[in-house]
C-alpha cells in the first residue's frame, strides 16, 4: 500500500475517536519478528501471487521502507501533508542482509514510538489526527505483508482474533479518505446500499457480534455504527475475523469456501472491485 501521496480529503470532525484494546506499538515488533522468520531462509526471488509481481524481496523492501518512513513522519511531527517521502533506508546492498534490515526496520520505529506521544495531534491522511494513527497503520502494513510472505511459502497465516477485529475496522474506518492513492475508491457509492461484515468466531464476551455495516450514499459512503449487528444489509459476508480481515484486504475473494456470503451479489462484486488498496 502506498500511503505516502499529498492528501486533500474530507474533515474528520464527524468521526468519533478511535477507542481499541489493541497495543499497537508492542504488535509492530511482534508481528515484524514473525515477517522475518519467514523470510529468514526463504528464496527471496519466490514471487508472492496476493501481491502481483512483486517478489519476497520487494515484500521486505516495501515493508521496512513503510516503517522507516512513518517513523520519520513521527519523529518530525508533522503537520501537514509532506512533500516528500524521501528518507535513507540503509537498504543493504545484498538481499541475504534483508532479513536483519526488516528487523531493524522495527527498533527503528520503536525509537520512533518512544520519542513520541502516541495521543500527539498529527497530520494523518486517514480519520484519526494523531500520532497514534502512524502506529496503528504501520501495525495493519505488516501484519498483511507477513501473511503475503507466508502465503507466498505456501502457509495458511495464523492472525490474532483481536488484531483482526482491530484490522477490519482500522481498513474500514479509513477507507473514504483513501482515494488520493486508490481512486478506484471514489466509485463506491449507492442509492442507500448496504453491506455487512460479520464475524463467526467471537468468544464468551462477543458471541460472534463483531459487525461493520457500510452504507453507500450518493454522495460516498462510510460505516454506519448505530446498529452494526442487527437489522437487514443489502449483502453480508460472514467469517472468522482473520478471514474478513485477509477479505477486505483483497487476500481471499468474498466467495472463498472459508466464506459465507448472501444478498446482492453485484453490489459484492462492485465493493470489491472498488475498495482494494
Amino acid at each position: 500500500m502506498n500511503t505516502s501521496a499529498h492528501a486533500d480529503h474530507a474533515d474528520h470532525t464527524d468521526h468519533a475517536p478511535v477507542v481499541t484494546a489493541v497495543d499497537h506499538r508492542t504488535a509492530v515488533a511482534a508481528e515484524t519478528a514473525r515477517f522475518v522468520a519467514a523470510v529468514k531462509d526463504a528464496d527471496l526471488a519466490t514471487a508472492v501471487p496476493s501481491c502481483p509481481g512483486w517478489t519476497l524481496a520487494d515484500l521486505v523492501r516495501h515493508t521496512g521502507g513503510v516503517q522507516r518512513w512513518f517513523s520519520t513522519l513521527l519523529l518530525a511531527r508533522v503537520q501537514e501533508p509532506p512533500r516528500t517521502r524521501e528518507v535513507d533506508l540503509r537498504l543493504p546492498e545484498r538481499e541475504d542482509g534483508y532479513a536483519d534490515w526488516l528487523a531493524e526496520s522495527a527498533s527503528v520505529a520503536a525509537d520512533a514510538f518512544a520519542a513520541t506521544d502516541p495521543d500527539l495531534p498529527m497530520w494523518a491522511w486517514g480519520v484519526d489526527q494523531h500520532a497514534r494513527f502512524w502506529a496503528r497503520r504501520m501495525l495493519f502494513e505488516t501484519l498483511l505483508h507477513r501473511a503475503d510472505a507466508e502465503l507466498a511459502s505456501g502457509l495458511r497465516p495464523a492472525i490474532d482474533r483481536a488484531l483482526a477485529v482491530d484490522g477490519i475496522d482500522e481498513f474500514l474506518v479509513n477507507l473514504p479518505f483513501a482515494t488520493f492513492f486508490a481512486p478506484k475508491v471514489a466509485n463506491l457509492r449507492g442509492p442507500d446500499r448496504t453491506i455487512r461484515f460479520h464475524t463467526t468466531d467471537g468468544d464468551d464476551t462477543t458471541d460472534g457480534d463483531d459487525a461493520w455495516l457500510v452504507r453507500l450514499r450518493p454522495d460516498g459512503f462510510g460505516l454506519d455504527c448505530a446498529h452494526p449487528a442487527t437489522g437487514t444489509a443489502d449483502a453480508t459476508v460472514r467469517g472468522t475475523a482473520a478471514d474478513l480481515l485477509l477479505l477486505v484486504y483483497g487476500r481471499l475473494p468474498y466467495q472463498a469456501e472459508a466464506l459465507a456470503h448472501d444478498g446482492d451479489e453485484h453490489l459484492l462484486a462492485d465493493w470489491f472491485a472498488n475498495s482494494a488498496f
